[in-house]
């Protein structure tokens, strides 16, 4: 057995070289494989043995321990006191005593059983550390080669392993081939019986963020800061981003000239549409930038509720929405922001139908005409409410209203929100009946 361990030394030392595992781990875990060899081979699986290798030369120590004790109750786990102060005169109570054990008794049985085990070892610690590294490569971005496909997954060869690029993972406009180079990011690393997976994607913002940092010194160095990134499967995306320094362009720094930088970022992304944005603290600005390649006449922001409302011309309008509202919905991710888009010409319909309709609210009123309705109208009165509301003097100062007018007006419109409260509280009543 001594022989046989002498002769495996140049082996562990021959994976410490390939493989990367430390040798004395391998030791170690070749003393508990021999602990476990002899605990079979007496049949006792209570031993308390302790194994000792020379690393330097494969020589072999192995120790039955026995506590000292008053009375024995189990021979093979102690020795009572009397006997253990006949072979070490000045031993206590509740001590160990080691008794070298002979390593012929392992016989072949036993040492095939420690090489089965220091096997399975030696493959558990290559196993965990090849986890160690590809856990830290998680958040990464790593070069491997297409290996094959299991269904509508690839299998991605990365070296000293494989990784699955999962169909979720995949953008659909993307074809590869067996044999073709691929740049993935790492998302995860699940452990299996077959050791270590990496699951990597080609989706992933981090890919693209890499990509600009290989391709532009100045988001490299972050002089230009990429903030935010959305992108859709079909290969639409958005990327914002900030200079830090005034005298630098963002966009034109990602760009390249002549389009040069972000021409191989699109390339690698096999053909992926990518629409730059001027990232602000200006939600109107930024919102007018995330509709890009259209252009944006005028944005109205509604704060509390975080909807903007935009204004383009007719010819931009199916530019500013996108293939299936691709644009818009890309942009309203990429700003947080709930956006509404209209044409001119369905804007000038919206207001020429609201004011159709003020019209008519108005000169249902006492002393309201259709000409004295106009100039409530563009004079900014928007509802009866606020006519309701509104001074004597406040609409005596419109032209063609005189005093008793507007107080004709003030009171019928008091008089129409009473009548539909009272509506309103007669519907409730009868709907809890």
């Amino acid at each position: 057995m001594a022989e046989q361990m002498i002769e495996l030394l140049p082996v562990i030392e021959q994976i410490e070289r390939e493989k990367g595992i430390k040798k004395g781990d391998l030791l170690k875990t070749i003393e508990t494989a021999l602990i476990s060899a002899f605990r079979k081979h007496s049949g006792n699986k209570n031993l308390n043995l302790e194994v000792h290798l020379d690393e330097n030369t494969g020589k072999i120590k192995a120790y039955h321990i026995r506590k000292v004790v008053e009375k024995v109750i189990d021979p093979d786990t102690e020795i009572s006191l009397k006997e253990a102060v006949e072979l070490k005169p000045k031993i206590q109570l509740d001590s160990d005593l080691k008794f070298e054990v002979s390593i012929e008794e392992f016989g072949r049985i036993a040492a095939q059983t420690a090489k089965q085990v220091i096997i399975q070892k030696i493959r558990e610690v290559e196993k965990e550390n090849l986890f160690t590294d590809f856990n830290s490569k998680v958040g990464d971005v790593i070069n491997g080669m297409v290996y094959k496909f299991v269904g509508k997954n690839i299998i991605i060869d990365i070296g000293r392993g494989e990784a699955i690029l999962p169909v979720r993972e995949q953008c659909p406009r993307e074809k590869f081939n067996i044999g073709d180079r691929i740049k993935v990011y790492v998302m995860r690393v699940e452990k299996t019986p077959k050791g270590p997976q990496m699951i990597v994607s080609r989706m992933h913002a981090e890919l693209i963020k890499h990509l600009f940092r290989l391709e532009v010194p100045e988001v490299y160095d972050n002089t230009v800061e990429i903030k935010d990134i959305v992108r859709e499967p079909s290969s639409r995306i958005k990327v914002a981003v900030l200079s830090h320094n005034p005298k630098v362009d963002a966009i034109g720094s990602c760009v390249g000239v002549k389009g040069v930088r972000i021409k191989s970022i699109i390339q690698e992304l096999m053909g992926a549409r990518i629409d730059m944005v001027s990232y602000s603290k200006d939600p109107a600005y930024y919102i007018a930038s995330a509709l890009s390649p259209a252009k944006v006449l005028q944005i109205e922001i509604d704060e509390s509720k975080k909807i903007a409302n935009v204004l383009v011309a007719d010819d931009q309008l199916s530019l500013a929405i996108g293939k299936d509202g691709q644009n818009v919905r890309l942009a309203a991710k990429l700003t947080g922001w709930h956006i509404d888009i209209k044409s001119e010409s369905e804007k000038k319909s919206a207001d020429t139908a609201n004011i159709e309709q003020k019209m008519d609210d108005f000169t249902g009123l006492e002393g309201v005409g259709e000409k004295t309705a106009q100039i409530l109208i563009k004079s900014g009165f928007k509802t009866i409410e606020s006519l309701a509301n509104a001074s004597t003097e406040n609409l005596t100062a419109l032209q063609g209203v005189g005093e008793k007018t507007a107080q004709r007006i003030i009171e019928s419109a008091k008089n129409t929100l009473e009548k539909k409260a009272t509506e309103v509280n007669n519907v409730s009543k009868k709907t809890e009946e």
